[in-house]
């Protein structure tokens, strides 16, 4: 019964711990078995009184905290409230620190080189855009381009002699040949 016992105790989880363990069971071991028993029936009084006043302190405190909910109640303090106060106080605490501060800074520091350097490449894009605008090269593409375009409007006017826009052109040619679209010439 005796090992039994012994084998409860629970288990030292320092080497200060361990030690103070081994000189328990030690001191233990010295008794007779008459202060061994006696030292038991000591120790599971306490234990019983420790409990007993544990739970006295649990009762204590349920009642405690029903009461502040009854308050808050009455005050109109909801948990949703004191979440929100809570919350709310966090974040100004997160504001008021020393890291908070010094990342804010960077990232705007950051971000206002960013938007330095994206406006310096804009008014340099927007700039040779102009000059590119203005270039005897752009006139040049230009007026090829709408030469082109000139050529196809006149040679389908003279075509046709009656449409004068490409679109119309092909509306006609549609027409004429039977077809209402691009895709009745696969049907047919």
């Amino acid at each position: 019964m005796e090992d039994h016992n012994t084998a409860n105790l629970s288990e030292p989880t320092s080497p200060a711990a361990s030690v103070a363990s081994a000189e328990i069971a030690a001191e233990f071991a010295a008794l007779s078995v008459e202060e061994k028993e006696q030292r038991r029936a000591e120790w599971s009084q306490e234990l019983a009184r420790v409990e007993e006043e544990i739970n006295t302190l649990r009762t204590v405190l349920a009642s405690k905290t029903r009461h502040a909910s009854d308050l808050k109640r009455k005050l109109g303090i909801t948990v949703w409230k004191e979440v929100t106060d809570d919350m709310n106080q966090g974040l100004k605490n997160i504001k008021e620190s020393t890291v908070y501060q010094r990342t804010e800074s960077v990232l705007k520091s950051t971000g206002e080189k960013t938007a330095s350097v994206f406006g310096s490449i804009t008014s340099g894009i927007s700039s040779k855009l102009s000059q590119m605008k203005n270039s005897e090269s752009m006139r040049s593409i230009e007026a090829s381009v709408g030469s082109a375009y000139e050529n196809v409007k006149t040679k389908v006017t003279s075509r046709s002699g009656s449409v004068s826009s490409f679109p119309d052109a092909l509306d006609e040619n549609n027409t004429s040949s039977g077809l209402n679209s691009p895709t009745d010439s696969l049907t047919k």
